[in-house]
């Protein structure tokens, strides 16, 4: 049986990576449970309204980063900043590896010279790379088989952490994070690009929706279920362990396309564009989210037809707002 849940305490915290989609929904929830909350990213904007301190930093800078913890002096650091392009990895390796790897040591070594209480580094479920069906679903003990520079990028950045908590006694918590999806996601992902091109459609009268792969199936979370997992397990996780974060169960990137699709306000057709084919796609991900939901009580509570609907609200807002 999981335990039963309970509030977790007030902490004073601080999140790297602030001003990108995960961050800004996991400070909002991070305040509204009543934590004292600092951000940091290269540019700090909506989420920095009610945070005790905002700062502007790269985390490849290590001086500028140290500085930053010193400086906030937190119990607990999320750490969410680095490159989220898988795509895009493929183009430029060094910046993906740089932001990946190198700033997470940085974040790491800062955390462990202040004595930081916990760090929350999240890594990618990308790591597990190439796997069969026979394979699924894949538990946080699966073999790393990363397909892309971006996975690559992560698995470094995962391991890193285990050598701080192995080596230098950091309490670090590993997250690997499935596909989440949710309102305020930039259209380089699958899910918010096919919405994003929809709400420009009903609003331009356009009726093609360019596509990539959409045989591709992924675990799809919702982002607001995501954070609501980094908080309890900074709460009730062990220092050292990896946790997958997941919904238990795999869609096709077609499923929703066509789900988007019927939600559209006027007719449109699907048309397959090259340009969005990926040089590797992992045909199947499938997580396990036992070990989760063993530490914390944490199940998935919004359904994926709402996640959807939302999502498409968001870029309908966006598209029409002025400017």
């Amino acid at each position: 049986m999981p335990p039963s849940p309970r509030r977790a305490r007030r902490v004073r915290a601080l999140v790297t990576g602030a001003s990108g989609f995960v961050g800004r929904h996991l400070v909002a929830h991070l305040r509204a449970e009543g934590d004292e909350v600092s951000v940091c990213d290269r540019t700090v904007g909506d989420p920095a309204d009610g945070a005790v301190r905002s700062y502007t930093t790269d985390i490849t800078d290590a001086a500028s980063i140290a500085g930053v913890v010193t400086d906030a002096h937190p119990e607990v650091i999320y750490h969410l900043a680095g490159w989220a392009d898988v795509g895009g990895s493929w183009k430029a390796p060094v910046e993906a590896f740089r932001a990946n790897a190198e700033g997470t040591l940085n974040v790491l070594s800062a955390a462990t010279e202040v004595g930081v209480d916990r760090v929350l580094s999240v890594s990618s479920a990308d790591v597990y790379g190439a796997v069969t069906e026979a394979e699924l679903p894949l538990t946080e003990d699966s073999p790393l088989r990363p397909a892309s520079p971006y996975a690559a990028s992560k698995v470094a950045a995962d391991f890193l952490g285990l050598q701080a908590w192995l080596g230098r006694g950091l309490p670090v918590l590993r997250v690997r994070a499935f596909n989440h999806l949710g309102p305020g996601q930039t259209d380089k992902f699958v899910a918010a690009a096919l919405a994003s091109r929809i709400a420009r459609n009903e609003r331009d009268g356009g009726d093609v929706l360019t596509i990539g792969n959409l045989s591709a199936r992924r675990d799809f979370t919702d982002v607001r279920d995501v954070v609501r997992a980094y908080r309890l397990l900074v709460a009730k996780g062990a220092p050292g362990e990896v946790y997958n974060v997941c919904r238990g169960c795999d869609v096709a990137v077609q499923d929703l396309a066509d789900r988007l699709l019927a939600m559209a306000r006027r007719p449109m057709r699907f048309v397959a564009d090259p340009e969005l084919l990926r040089p590797v796609d992992v045909p199947v991900l499938r997580g396990d989210h036992s070990r989760l939901t063993a530490a914390t009580g944490w199940e998935p509570e919004i359904a994926l037809s709402q996640t959807l609907t939302d999502l498409l609200d968001d870029w309908r807002r966006r598209l029409a707002a002025p400017g």
